[in-house]
């Protein structure tokens, strides 16, 4: 039988007598109100196709479960008596991010009203898989701890890894990561840890991060490019992550030969490059911490991807016409930003019009995006 997380959910996040979290309808308010903390009980009826009477009442079932939290009325809203506003409570449930890149793990406790707890990284150095996750474990009982979190209260744990979906909850991730590959992580991480555990592609999460707290509050498509050990990426149509058939969209590395493999814009090979030049970079991590773009081997390394970039760009652009291309992962800004002042539309005007252009954007979040979008997609798959 298939691995389902969403069949190892605590009864207590579940309606009565039912298996599921929510119903649709409350599914469609608490997307609303996450997206729009604040907002009044009363102003909710203009943006859902309920009766103002339907609404009241699955908001007051939401405030009795504990999910929502009435507030202080707007003043000088409205006539007549004022309507409270509304907010997730993030009281009721909590989950944990886990993002597996292949020289750091990145850990993220998150509440159901999108509120950061603790956010953490397990640097990976020679330590097998279970022995990684052995540490993790080890961090997140000491945020539950230090941040005194009801164990009851714990919904689930999203986890991310490096590489591309092979079936069920299998991965195939970079050679670093061979013990990880292929094999089925959803039992395996839901026996260890007793929760439930959701698992997707990291660039995917960060993607997920990026469209819930990042450009996406503002911009609805747009693609994300994710710079890490290797390069992929995902595509947000509409505010929603787009799979595929295979759940494999996104993956932009795809499209070049065995021959381009290496003029790709994957940070490994950049790595390389500055290691023939007598810079020590032990970790993707510490470059991007450090990334100095006057280190010897920089401008020789971007001068060499800006052709498979370029054609990357304007595939993307083609193909999936994003208001918005983010760099995201754990590019560098400096390096970001070298890569968009190389960029090159091929698109010829016709009539002296152009095609409209995809904005090219660095993402602005900070810390691990993957394990962002890994901690609050457990809540995304079933509350909102």
């Amino acid at each position: 039988m298939a691995y389902s997380p969403g069949a190892l959910i605590a009864p207590r996040f579940t309606r009565a007598g039912e298996g599921s979290v929510v119903s649709p309808n409350e599914r469609t308010l608490l997307r609303l109100i996450w997206r729009n903390p604040g907002i009044s009980r009363s102003e909710i009826t203009a943006h859902v196709d309920l009766t103002q009477q339907s609404v009241y009442r699955i908001i007051d079932q939401l405030v009795e479960r504990g999910i929502v939290a009435l507030g202080a009325p707007k003043p000088g809203h409205g006539r007549g008596q004022p309507s409270p506003t509304l907010r997730l409570d993030g009281r009721y449930a909590y989950c944990c991010g886990i993002s597996v890149n292949t020289d750091v793990i990145g850990i993220c406790l998150m509440d159901i009203a999108g509120r950061i707890l603790a956010e953490t990284q397990v640097t990976l150095r020679e330590y097998g898989m279970m022995e990684a996750l052995d540490l993790v474990m080890k961090e997140l009982k000491a945020h539950q701890a230090s941040n005194a979190l009801d164990p009851s209260s714990f919904f689930g744990i999203g986890f991310a890894i490096s590489g591309y979906h092979v079936g069920g909850t299998r991965y195939n991730a970079p050679l670093p990561l061979h013990e990880w590959s292929l094999i089925e992580l959803g039992p395996l991480l839901s026996d260890l840890f007793g929760k439930p555990v959701w698992v997707h592609n990291g660039a995917n999460t960060g993607a997920i991060a990026e469209s819930m707290f990042g450009i996406g509050r503002f911009i609805k498509h747009f693609a994300y490019l994710s710079f890490n050990y290797g390069f992929g990426g995902g595509l947000i149509s509409d505010g929603e992550l787009l799979v595929g058939g295979n759940g494999n969209a996104g993956e932009f590395s795809g499209i070049y030969d065995e021959e381009e493999n290496p003029r790709r814009p994957a940070l490994q090979y950049l790595i390389e490059r500055l290691r023939g030049n007598g810079v020590e970079v032990p970790s993707i991590t510490y470059m991007r911490q450090h990334f100095d773009p006057r280190w010897p081997g920089v401008e020789e390394w971007v001068d060499l991807v800006t052709p498979a970039y370029n054609r990357l760009i304007n595939a993307i652009s083609a193909v999936f016409d994003p208001q918005a291309i983010v760099f995201g992962g754990q590019v560098p800004v400096a390096l970001a930003q070298m890569l968009i002042e190389r960029t090159r539309i091929f698109g010829r005007p016709r009539y002296g019009v152009p095609h409209p252009p995809a904005k090219l954007i660095i993402s602005d979040i900070g810390g691990d995006a993957s394990a962002l979008g890994a901690s609050v997609f457990p809540f995304r798959a079933e509350f909102y």
